[in-house]
Formats: C-alpha cells, structure tokens, sequence
C-alpha cells in the first residue's frame, strides 16, 4: 500500500530538473520586467530622444519565431522516433539561433549608423542594454542547443526518458528567450 502511495505521489511532482529551468525563467522574465519598468521611469523623465528601431530587428523577430518552431518540430520528431527529421530540423534550429544573433548585431550596427550609438542618450542606451542581455540568454540557449547536437550526432539514436527529458528542457528555455524577445520587441516597438 505504501509503495503505491509514494508511485502516485511521485507522478504529480514536477522533475527537480524542469523546476530549475522553470525557475530560472522567472528570475529571467523578473529581471526583464525591472528594465522595462525602469524604461518607462526614465522616458516619464524627459530627455528621450524619440526614433524607430532598425527594421532588421522584425527580421530577428520572425527568425526567432522560426527558430522556436522548427526545434518544436524536432522535438516530436524525436518522440516519434523520426531520426532524419530530428536530426534535420535541429541543425536549421541551430542555424536559425545564428542568424538571430547575427541580425541583433545588424541592429545594434544600424542603431549606431542612425545616429544613436552606446551612451548618446538613455531612450537608445535601453535598447542597447536590453538587446544585449537578451543576447547573453541567446547564446545560453546556443550552448543548449550545441548539448543537444552533440546528442543527436554523437550518440546512437534512442528515444530514453532521460533524453527526452534533456530535450524538453533546451525546448522549453529555447521558447522562452522566444517569447522573451516577442515581448521586447512588441514593448521597444511600441511604447516609445
């Protein structure tokens, strides 16, 4: 009877491991929020210079989409034991992650080309600020991605509840540093 009670127990807890991530997100998401409160404190406060922000962050913006998307879709391939698929759409997520950073970079680049480089003026210094430690999560996420390669190419291909678990954790930071960067970018976009 024992036994039984602690199986069913056991099945409603969350693994030690998700709750990490989980709470590693929200002190993420909670760090990311006292920016953008202290975006809108300064910009109440005067000297804001007002401009657009680079089209070439829309283009980062549908890139990370993508890039959420296609490790999605690896990821059920990999539960249902599509292997060429897995391994297929993980190299394009991968390469998707790159070309997201590569377009934050052309951001900040077009940034300082219009006239607002680092330190001219608080309204282009939060952007620069923001965007950067966006970045920072981004290549935490690259590293995951760079386990979960070395996964796919260096091991024999088997559908383990410990792989699975690995891979559901890179999913779930890869769709938040998504979702993050959403937020950013709607916020940046529009509260200006």
């Amino acid at each position: 009877m024992d036994l039984t009670i602690q199986e069913n127990t056991g099945r409603n807890k969350i693994h030690p491991w998700k709750f990490a991530v989980w709470v590693g997100c929200g002190s993420i998401l909670m760090m990311f929020a006292s920016l953008t409160s202290a975006y809108v404190v300064r910009q109440a406060a005067g000297n804001w210079l007002e401009f657009q922000l680079p089209s070439i962050f829309k283009l980062s913006t549908l890139v990370i989409l993508l890039s959420s998307g296609t490790l999605h879709a690896s990821f059920i391939a990999f539960k249902n034991g599509k292997e060429k698929q897995y391994k297929a759409l993980l190299v394009i997520t991968y390469l998707l992650a790159i070309l997201f950073f590569v377009f934050q970079y052309q951001g900040w680049v077009a940034l300082s080309d219009n006239g607002i480089p680092f330190t001219l003026n608080p309204s282009g210094d939060f952007i620069y600020v923001i965007s950067w430690f966006h970045a920072a999560h981004v290549v935490g996420g690259l590293a995951a991605l760079t386990v979960a390669l070395i996964h796919a190419y260096g091991l024999d291909f088997k559908v383990t509840t410990k792989r699975k678990l690995r891979f559901e954790l890179t999913l779930t930071y890869w769709h938040f540093v998504d979702f993050l960067w959403v937020y950013l970018f709607i916020f940046l976009s529009f509260y200006r």
